[in-house]
């Protein structure tokens, strides 16, 4: 499939005179797609059950017109005034009991039914007038999934259905459940908290200190499935009128609901890519590191997620080997007005985000916006055009990677060398328990992520409902807290390396210790975690040679060989069987660089230049620049902010 560009377009916000002269531009500059729609639901029923789409077909007409593929998205994210004052209890609620009310967007909760029979209408209205139109070319359901801290509500709707959610989990006669199993289940002797009655159980927060852990799991994966629910009514309603693909776009760093159960239900992957505004406030960058990569974003995270939603992308099946459909939809082009401090990229830095989703696989990415709004919340946003139509830097760089596809080859995925778990039920789990002030699992997946990216690997990431890890020469398992016992199994049988932990296998699926075995549990091994312990941001833990622990510690004990240690010879890391290895602590780069060349000596590894991070499809390989200074690779000078691509 060719490599195509887009931009994300609000009709709505400009004069209609002015909406063919954008179009054109837009065709001039070779785009193919243009998202709207998705924050329209006023203009489209302006009341209940009086829909005005005069204005909308006109809209598409006038892209479709100029050559322009339209990616119409549902209007969900920001119901109207009319729809509130129909259901005033549609808000999310807070921890803290505070409803979270009308006046931006996001302000629903995902278990009012109310609310959502208002989305089954208007999707249902929408799909029919467009699902034939020839213009729209794809679909995109709501927008941006559980940001803002949406995923999670403390409403009466959702306690409500957590109880409904409980009973088909512990099923019992009739459609009553099993209490006592749900009380065995938890350990609800503890606290004297056993329940008599599923409605005696109330949602776990205004408690007077920590809540039980398994009720506080449990609520997480429900408020996850209400997402895949809610996601799953729009998907089928589109497709009941329309063969357009469907997507949804997902957000950076936003791991409190399932993107893999998502994803079953879509066509298509994506994700707002906003390199700058991320590495200010999500990607726990030290401040010194921050400030040398102000201008560029950090050289992993995006990476990450492009490689995290191309797995995503396969969720459906409809994949090739090595991942599935994924576009990012919003690229950052300019400063943004969001993060806490909205800095502009160095030139070239949006052609180098651009190449470097096309090198992970994407098939498109969209800039986020045409134009730059004078109204409202985001008027600091920048956009391709500022907002008197004049192009902004961003522009140029968009031209040039545009006049660069016409000789690059179509999208290309291939199965890396290197295999990474990421499973979001485990980073709940850390969530509910990360037994260290700023301990997460996305924290120390992503750490290990990048170990992999300065050795200049490319990396597959897959769910944790992964059991195929054929062709694969390492496969990485970090702090899956809850390993059920056939992933045991497949890593054990996997034809390459694994490392596992710390913290893997910690948990039985009701958030209990087990004892018999004690973890990991691992297939005939005899090792077992003794004791753990979390770690002061300033205590460090020396490894004999090279690199440091940190943060979290296991001690263990067992026959494996011990393949790190610390300086007084504790170990750290040990083999748990013929192609194991376990890892008890949270390492360093460097402590996670030599476990990885240790233990998959085979791998190609070429450690990168400071800011330099190489990426291989296949038919091509890639270095991106995210540094200020020039670096040499494969013979050849990658200017700050710079692409090498050399076909394969």
């Amino acid at each position: 499939m060719k490599r195509t560009l887009g931009v994300c377009y609000y009709p709505e916000h400009w004069p209609e005179a002015q909406w063919a002269e954008d179009a054109a531009r837009m065709a001039a500059l070779g785009l193919t797609w243009v998202r709207i729609g998705e924050f329209a639901w006023k203009r489209m029923e302006p009341s209940e059950g009086n829909y005005r789409w005069d204005w909308l077909d006109r809209a598409i007409e006038v892209l479709g017109a100029a050559g322009l593929r339209v990616v119409l998205g549902t209007p969900t994210a920001t119901p109207p005034a009319w729809v509130v004052a129909k259901h005033p209890d549609m808000f999310a609620v807070d921890e803290n009991g505070h409803t979270r009310g009308y006046g931006s967007r996001r302000h629903y909760c995902f278990s009012h039914q109310g609310y959502i029979g208002e989305c089954r209408k208007i999707v249902t209205a929408m799909a029919k007038r467009y699902g034939g139109n020839p213009h729209v070319a794809a679909w995109q359901t709501d927008n941006e999934y559980g940001c803002h801290d949406t995923t999670i509500s403390y409403s009466e709707a959702a306690r409500v259905a957590f109880r409904d959610w409980l009973r088909a989990q512990f099923p019992g006669a009739g459609n009553d459940g099993d209490i006592d199993a749900l009380n065995a289940a938890w350990g609800n002797v503890f606290w004297s908290m056993d329940y008599d009655d599923f409605d005696q159980i109330g949602l776990p927060n205004l408690t007077v200190t920590e809540p039980n852990p398994a009720h506080v799991h449990a609520f997480r994966r429900f408020a996850s499935d209400q997402v895949v629910a809610f996601n799953r009514v729009q998907t089928d309603i589109i497709r009941a009128h329309s063969d357009a693909p469907v997507a949804h776009n997902y957000m950076g760093r936003i791991t409190d609901f399932d993107h893999f159960a998502v994803g079953a239900d879509l066509d298509i992957a994506s994700w707002d890519s906003y390199p700058l505004g991320f590495l200010e406030d999500r990607v726990g960058a030290s401040s010194e590191r921050q400030c040398a990569y102000a201008q560029q974003g950090d050289p992993d995270f995006q990476a990450f997620h492009h490689d995290l939603y191309r797995a995503v992308g396969a969720a459906r099946g409809a994949h090739q080997k090595g991942g599935g459909r994924w576009w990012v939809m919003e690229q950052q082009p300019g400063p943004v007005n969001w993060a806490p401090y909205n800095p502009a990229p160095l030139p070239g830095m949006v052609r180098l985000w651009t190449w470097e989703a096309f090198a992970h696989g994407a098939e498109a990415v969209c800039y986020f916006r045409w134009r730059q709004a004078p109204i409202a919340q985001e008027q600091m946003h920048a956009g391709l055009l500022r907002p008197d139509s004049v192009v902004a830097e961003a522009y140029g760089e968009a031209e040039t990677v545009m006049a660069e596809l016409a000789n690059a080859p179509e999208v290309t995925v291939a199965q890396a060398p290197v295999a990474l778990i990421f499973d979001y039920d485990a980073d709940a789990a850390w969530a509910v328990q990360p037994h260290g002030a700023g301990l997460s699992y996305f924290g120390l997946v992503f750490d290990w992520y990048r170990a992999l990216r300065k050795l200049g690997l490319s990396v597959d990431i897959v769910p944790g409902t992964a059991r195929d890890f054929a062709g694969y020469a390492l496969v990485l398992a970090p702090g899956l807290m809850h390993m059920a016992d056939d992933l045991k199994a497949a890593l054990a049988a996997a034809p390459g390396q694994v490392i596992v932990g710390p913290r893997s296998g910690a948990r039985d699926d009701n958030f209990n210790i087990p004892t018999t075995p004690m973890p990991p549990d691992w297939p005939g091994s005899d090792l077992v975690v003794e004791r753990v312990q979390s770690m002061r941001p300033d205590m460090r833990i020396a490894l004999s040679g090279s690199g440091t622990v940190h943060s979290y510690l296991e001690q263990i004990a067992g026959r494996g060989a011990v393949v790190l240690e610390t300086e007084d010879g504790a170990p750290v890391a040990v083999t748990c069987g013929p192609n194991a290895t376990y890892m008890a602590g949270w390492g360093d780069d460097a402590a996670h660089m030599r476990l990885i060349q240790t233990v998959a000596p085979q791998l190609d590894v070429e450690e990168m230049p400071e800011g330099v991070r190489r990426r291989q499809t296949g038919a091509e390989t890639f270095w991106f620049n995210y540094g200020r200074s020039e670096a040499r690779v494969a013979g050849q000078t990658i200017p700050p902010a710079g692409v090498l691509r050399q076909a394969t």
